[in-house]
């Protein structure tokens, strides 16, 4: 294999610089679960239902969009490669889309938001889908890819660090702080609750101001970052030569699945779990806000964020101790312990609310990566079935049901929130009675019924580390008789 692709080991420098463009990806997520609703609904005026049905409609187009680029992407050639193209045409298409959509003239309608967030997410598209495919292209050696992933994947945490970071600042400096230690000072009063009644009534209605201010440094923060980013994966990363092979069609990959007992499973799961944190997250911040009254809602998703980077380590370690699905269903019964929780907080609680959060955060590791570990495992049952590497198929369809959870579950909780009476620009005193409560439960209650669905299929899941084992095992012995039997060079 002396001179093959097998043999080339990717430098450092060759993974991180790949790596750097999931960090503006990870910039847009945050405001669209939390600040764009917001902002729409409350300081533009357009009802939470309505935001939540534009929000499911403009996602849905990723139902055309995801096959269409990925196929297009994989059949083009450019004397610059099949992929990096792609990125180049996103990037202004995403920073025109990021510009008209976080940072809207006063009096828009429902149209601007529909065409600028479908303009938004097929930018997303024409980035995210490449790049995710050069990064498995860089080099067919199982190692040598995960260690891609794994760098795209910290990229992805800091981005979540700078998207919250952001919003903290805004805030901060709304509160007149300017230097470093007063952010930690005020950080400080916010947890130990001493402010006084008038200034956290004060905070209340000034934050309710800040979503505009907020999504406008986030705006300008992605239209940085993504540009350079790209650049550096563009100019320092070698696209390797295009490998003609038979990929599944989008039927073909559909039967694979089907047949596939603990892919359904993992998919069902995914659905669930995904389906569950969106509900939550599309009215987080008017519970933060509205009902808790937090002063720094950004400082608390920055140290979220934080506590989820700290716990990638433990979940990882849980994971290989006892079991990759029980490490999950851990991850699992400790958010919705935290969810019901939250149903006994009122107005002021902010000690309570910041432990419980840090917890939730604690969690956001083993949300974010078990469910794909869980996955890489279920590939190997049709590696070993098949002798087939089909692995992008499987991904593709995991994305595609994480995009559809996330629509659908940011959707239907606005509508059912708006609709029942919450008013987003008003908060409490405006609402109605059962809009609050609701609000409440949507947030607290909501979560915990998809996570008892999730986990009763999580319980009985069939790829324990033992079976696993022996297919390892399974696939080591037919790998070494085919290396037996093969001729020498």
């Amino acid at each position: 294999m002396k001179g093959s692709r097998l043999s080339e080991v990717l430098t450092k420098k060759t993974i991180w610089a790949h790596g750097a463009v999931g960090l503006p990806l990870a910039v847009i997520g945050y405001p669209l679960s939390i600040w764009i609703p917001a902002h729409y609904s409350g300081g533009l005026g357009i009802s939470l239902a309505t935001v939540g049905t534009i929000l499911m409609l403009a996602r849905l187009t990723d139902v055309v969009t995801d096959p269409l680029v990925g196929e297009l992407s994989d059949r083009f050639r450019s004397r610059f490669g099949r992929r990096k193209p792609w990125l180049i045409a996103g990037t202004p298409l995403m920073m025109l889309g990021v510009y008209n959509l976080f940072m809207p003239p006063v009096g828009v309608g429902i149209f601007y938001f529909l065409i600028w967030l479908s303009i938004f997410f097929l930018g997303a598209t024409m980035i995210a889908l490449p790049h995710r495919a050069w990064g498995a292209e860089l080099s067919p050696d199982y190692h040598q890819r995960s260690r891609v992933t794994a760098a795209r994947e910290v990229y992805v945490l800091l981005g979540l660090m700078l998207a919250a970071a952001v919003p903290m600042v805004v805030e901060l400096r709304a509160d007149g702080g300017a230097g470093v230690s007063e952010v930690f000072s005020t950080l400080w009063s916010d947890a130990i609750g001493a402010f006084s009644g008038d200034f956290r009534e004060k905070a209340v209605v000034d934050r309710a101001t800040l979503t505009g201010p907020v999504l406008a440094g986030l705006a300008w923060t992605v239209m940085l970052v993504l540009p350079l980013c790209v650049a550096i994966a563009v100019i320092l990363v070698k696209e390797p030569a295009a490998i003609i092979e038979k990929r599944p069609s989008l039927k073909e990959g559909l039967r694979l699945v089907l047949k596939n007992g603990p892919m359904l499973r993992v998919l069902l799961i995914v659905l669930l779990v995904h389906f569950g944190e969106s509900f939550r997250n599309a009215v987080s911040l008017f519970f933060i806000r509205d009902i808790v009254g937090v002063p720094t809602i950004g400082a608390a998703y920055f140290f979220y964020f934080i506590a989820g980077l700290g716990a990638i380590p433990f979940w990882l370690w849980l994971g290989r101790t006892i079991g990759k699905h029980r490490a999950f269903m851990c991850t699992l019964i400790t958010v919705a312990t935290v969810s019901g929780a939250n149903l006994l907080l009122d107005y002021g609680d902010y000690l309570p609310f910041f432990l419980l959060f840090i917890i939730k955060g604690f969690c956001f590791g083993g949300l974010q990566f078990l469910p794909f570990a869980m996955l890489a495992d279920v590939v190997d049952v049709d590696a070993a079935r098949s002798g087939g590497r089909r692995a992008g198929t499987y991904f593709a369809f995991l994305g595609f049901t994480e995009k559809i959870a996330i629509a659908f579950g940011t959707g239907v909780s606005l509508i059912i929130v708006g609709e029942l009476g919450f008013d987003a620009s008003g908060g409490v005193a405006a609402s109605t009675e059962i809009g609050v409560l609701a609000l409440r439960l949507v947030y607290c209650l909501g979560p915990i019924f998809f996570y008892g669905l999730a986990l009763k299929m999580i319980w009985s899941y069939p790829l324990t580390p033992a079976r696993h084992a022996r297919l390892r095992a399974s696939m080591e012995r037919r790998a070494a008789r085919l290396a037996n039997i093969a001729p020498n060079p």
